[in-house]
């Protein structure tokens, strides 16, 4: 591979060197695309600009608390609007945190697989208030369905809380969370059981290649009726926000730290000029998740394959 920057250190050298902090630190929340931009990001750094890259495990508002006091460097997929209220504190107020213009559009709602929606004639959101509809969801006999709205920690999930309480299927529904591999891994039995599942659903995504799936129709996006306050803003966001719509269009961007156009300005270059596609953050996700593929290694072969495409994106 063709390097910008290479730095060649003697073994001798480097085993009398003291251990130090990397160079570089990138958040990585707890989805499979972050997991493997994040690797992307780390093998593209550390092969071309000679610098140490540290993964760190975080949550979006962690990360970005991270990012402006200069613990941590890159969140690489902010989804927007999901958390508009970190990027308007960070980057538009502050200005601590910078974002990479080229977005990956994405898509969010609510799934239900496609046989149970085919022999009960559910199309809309709005049959999940219905409780013989609901019931069908009702594995531990509990009296209300089970849906899935999302991970621990994602924006989104507040955000389904909110839109579930708005439609009116919290009355009708559990609404869990848990880890979306665990909750897709529910999805694959209970399609193979023949029982019914639903769920959040999002794009890019291995699963709508895995499975087959029904989007619910929604009320298009209106932001006259998208009243979202996320807990970060408010001890009374539930009660507070009301959203009986369909999500606005998603956009994926990379956040980066200011500080690093003046203290790495090549890193900083790079991050602000990576582009992936929607097909291409699908892929990823399917390559780790489904064929099991070590992010590092896959990280590794992803480089190699797109050298172009990074030795550009490194050209100021």
């Amino acid at each position: 591979m063709k390097k910008l920057g290479t730095i060649l250190v003697g073994a001798t050298a480097l085993a009398a060197s003291p251990v130090i902090a990397a160079d570089i630190v990138i958040g990585v929340p707890n989805w499979p695309s972050v997991n493997a931009t994040a690797h992307i990001m780390k093998v593209a750094i550390e092969q071309n600009l000679g610098l140490e890259v540290e993964l760190q495990n975080g949550t979006n508002p962690i990360v970005f608390e991270a990012m402006d006091s200069g613990a941590m460097h890159v969140h690489p997929e902010v989804w927007l609007p999901n958390q508009q209220n970190l990027h308007d504190t960070f980057v538009v107020d502050k200005g601590t945190v910078s974002m990479n213009p080229n977005g990956v559009e994405a898509f969010q709602g609510m799934c239900v697989d496609k046989a149970t929606a085919d022999a009960n004639g559910i199309t809309s959101i709005d049959d999940l208030t219905n409780p013989d509809i609901a019931a069908l969801f009702d594995s531990d006999g509990d009296g209300q369905g089970e849906l899935w709205i999302g991970a621990p920690g994602w924006a989104s999930t507040n955000v389904e809380k909110i839109r579930a309480k708005s439609y009116g299927y919290d009355q009708t529904f559990t609404l869990t969370e848990i880890d979306e591999t665990v909750a897709y891994g529910e999805l694959g039995n209970a399609i193979t059981a023949g029982d019914a599942w639903a769920g959040f659903c999002y794009t890019p995504h291995y699963v709508f290649a895995l499975h087959d799936l029904v989007v619910l129709d929604e009320p298009a996006y209106d932001p006259a009726k998208w009243n979202v306050t996320q807990p970060t803003d408010s001890a009374n966001w539930l009660e507070e926000s009301d959203a009986a719509v369909a999500w606005d269009s998603a956009y994926l961007h990379i956040h980066y730290a200011t500080s690093l156009e003046t203290d790495y300005p090549g890193v900083a270059t790079l991050l602000s000029n990576m582009m992936f596609d929607t097909d291409t953050v699908s892929a990823m996700t399917f390559a780790l998740v489904i064929d099991g593929v070590e992010p590092l290694a896959y990280a590794e072969q992803w480089v190699a394959d797109n050298e172009d495409a990074v030795l550009g994106w490194m050209a100021n």
